[in-house]
């Protein structure tokens, strides 16, 4: 048992009563006191060397695999390639030119960038697959809107980079590219990226349908939405508070903002002063929306008071332990 033990003792990896024991049976054992002389007269290299082929079976290992992820990328896209030249060969035939041929081809991007980009990406495949699954979409979109002689495109195109960015957004800026480049932006980055697709939607939609009071009507609407986005982006990043605190102040903020929405539209559109009104009736539409509002504002007063006194009590708690 104390031959088992050396290695640990000899590398001062294990426990204070283990080493008292076997400290006391080398004081009387002279064989385990030879052994563990011997091991420590070993040559150090050999862990190293030990280590070392380890790593090289790791990356030959690594090596392997990409090799074969890259053969099946190429067999993945061999066979996809089989309907752009069949399509091919049928608009040639029939005399049709290659009007079909590059809604087929560019159609074809989408299910590659899905399947053989990240077999053939080395690293950072999620990160890949989602701008080159972005890419495809934004060139199907234009080959269809060109062989279709429309002009919706840019409405398209710029629906689909918000659509597409509100859930994947979160996971490209945590990427290793993106991420050792922004540093600590990555909420600001998150955010500014939600705001800017927004705004490039809603202003195509608007030149789009030529209506005098788009703008208008879209950017007192869309005020709540970017009030309580960058709201909760400042109350978060912000503050120096606890984390029960921090979501003390974006419950209350939400529920205030959520209560006085419509007050806002209705002010910056006619100047009119509405308040929700507290009949708690679903009787009118006016009054199941009122009734909503003065729910939520009280739950939510309920709520960020819960968390604010939890928040209180864990700071107290915290500064006690720390003295």
């Amino acid at each position: 048992m104390i031959a088992d033990l050396l290695p640990l003792y000899i590398d001062d990896v294990c426990s204070p009563s283990t080493r008292q024991a076997v400290e006391e049976h080398l004081n009387e054992c002279p064989p385990c006191r030879r052994l563990c002389d011997e091991m420590k007269q070993q040559d150090p290299m050999i862990d190293t060397n030990i280590a070392q082929e380890r790593d090289n079976v790791i990356k030959n290992q690594a090596k392997f695999f990409k090799r074969r992820s890259a053969v099946a990328g190429c067999i993945i896209g061999a066979v996809f390639a089989l309907p752009i030249l069949i399509c091919l060969i049928v608009n040639l035939a029939t005399g049709a030119g290659l009007t079909w041929f590059f809604i087929v081809l560019a159609a074809m991007f989408i299910p590659t960038s899905l399947i053989v980009v990240p077999l053939m990406a080395s690293e950072d495949q999620f990160l890949w697959t989602i701008l080159s699954f972005t890419a495809s979409i934004l060139v199907l979109l234009g080959v269809c809107c060109i062989y279709s002689g429309g002009s919706w495109f840019f409405v398209a195109a710029s629906s689909v980079l918000f659509g597409l960015a509100v859930p994947f957004m979160p996971f490209v800026v945590k990427a290793k590219p993106v991420a050792k480049r922004i540093g600590n932006n990555k909420g600001l980055l998150l955010v500014s990226t939600y705001s800017l697709t927004y705004i490039l939607m809603m202003l195509c939609i608007g030149l789009k349908s030529g209506s005098e009071h788009f703008f208008t009507v879209a950017a007192l609407y869309s005020l709540s939405p970017f009030i309580f986005m960058w709201g909760l982006f400042a109350l978060i990043r912000l503050p120096k508070w606890s984390g029960l605190l921090k979501a003390a102040s974006c419950i209350l903020f939400s529920a205030i903002l959520f209560f006085f929405s419509d007050t806002l539209i209705l002010f910056l559109y006619n100047h009119k002063i509405y308040i929700p009104s507290p009949a708690f009736s679903y009787e009118t539409p006016e009054q199941a929306n009122g009734t909503l509002c003065w729910t939520v504002l009280i739950a939510g007063f309920i709520l960020s008071a819960i968390f604010a006194a939890a928040g209180f009590v864990y700071s107290k708690n915290k500064k006690e332990m720390s003295k």
